[in-house]
């Protein structure tokens, strides 16, 4: 309750000294995952000021909300989160964004829900990572779209512009990764990685996803958990496994520790980008980036 009481208390001061004019007479934008920095920039580009939470690595399942964070949402015209609780411990801090006026959009919870994968484990009762699933990514670029021109109207023509050339490069990326995955026999197309955040790419794609952690990363695997893995990748002959960026790697090294004590080599097939993009100014740093340099990785370690 203390560490509640102190963030409204904390988010109450900065938002009586919260300055009303623009920076530069541009939109203050702040977003959360680095797949969402990435496509606000796209759109907006030097029409916005954009300000992200989360860097390379960061797992927003676990992120907690700094004093500068704060700083950074009160001062904001616009906040973009993923929403259905991926940022599961800024949730309060959003709500509490909302009701001081701010605009806030929570771009997965527009998506359908006949479309979304439920689950259990998460408040919203959905799986949260949407982006797997280029269609749903489309859909997060058109309500971007949307926000800054309602929010910015001198700029609506610039947006409207760079959505249509974002839209047809995520049509293009659509393309080569249904070119990638047909190179992969459909009894090959099994992915056993940290934690299952690739549902959503597996419907898409035709894989059987397998997660060590589940859904989310605030529980740890067991004893058990491992075991039961192990035995599936025997039984199914997988022949790789997969680290991911955002996520320890001792897990995925436990559980090949005990597929190799069941008489059974599996490799490491190589470091996936899940729940954050790359460093940033490599090609992993972008979400057209990382998701080519993901379907390589898989594709060339399961083939």
């Amino acid at each position: 309750m203390k560490k509640v009481y102190y963030l409204i208390l904390l988010i109450a001061t900065f938002f009586s000294c919260k300055n009303d004019t623009k920076t530069n007479g541009k939109l203050n934008v702040v977003t959360t995952t680095t797949m969402i920095t990435d496509l606000v920039k796209n759109i907006g580009g030097d029409a916005i000021n954009v300000q992200g939470l989360m860097g390379s690595g960061v797992d927003p399942h676990l992120y907690k909300a700094s004093e500068g964070d704060v700083s950074k949402l009160t001062n904001a015209d616009v906040i973009f989160f993923n929403g259905l609780h991926l940022e599961g411990k800024l949730d309060d801090v959003f709500e509490k964004m909302e009701g001081l006026g701010i605009t806030t959009v929570a771009l997965a919870e527009k998506i359908h829900k006949n479309g979304l994968i439920g689950s259990e484990n998460f408040a919203s009762n959905y799986d949260p990572h949407v982006w797997f699933n280029i269609e749903y990514f489309k859909e997060f670029t058109k309500q971007v779209t949307n926000t800054l021109s309602e929010q910015d109207p001198k700029n609506k023509a610039l947006y409207e512009a760079n959505e249509k050339a974002y839209l047809s490069k995520l049509d293009k990326l659509e393309e080569d990764i249904k070119g990638t995955v047909n190179a992969l026999p459909e009894e090959k197309r099994i992915l056993v990685t940290a934690h299952d955040a690739f549902n959503y790419f597996g419907r898409a794609y035709g894989f059987k996803v397998v997660g060590l952690q589940g859904l989310s990363t605030v529980t740890e695997a067991g004893v058990q958990d491992v075991q039961k893995l192990a035995s599936f990748i025997i039984d199914h002959k997988v022949k790789a496994i997969f680290v991911e960026s955002s996520v320890p790697k001792r897990t995925i090294e436990a559980l090949q520790k005990a597929v190799k004590s069941k008489d059974y080599e599996v490799i490491i097939g190589g470091t996936l980008y899940s729940d954050a993009l790359g460093n940033a100014g490599t090609p992993e740093g972008t979400y057209l980036g990382m998701y080519r340099y993901n379907i390589k990785t898989i594709v060339k370690a399961l083939l």
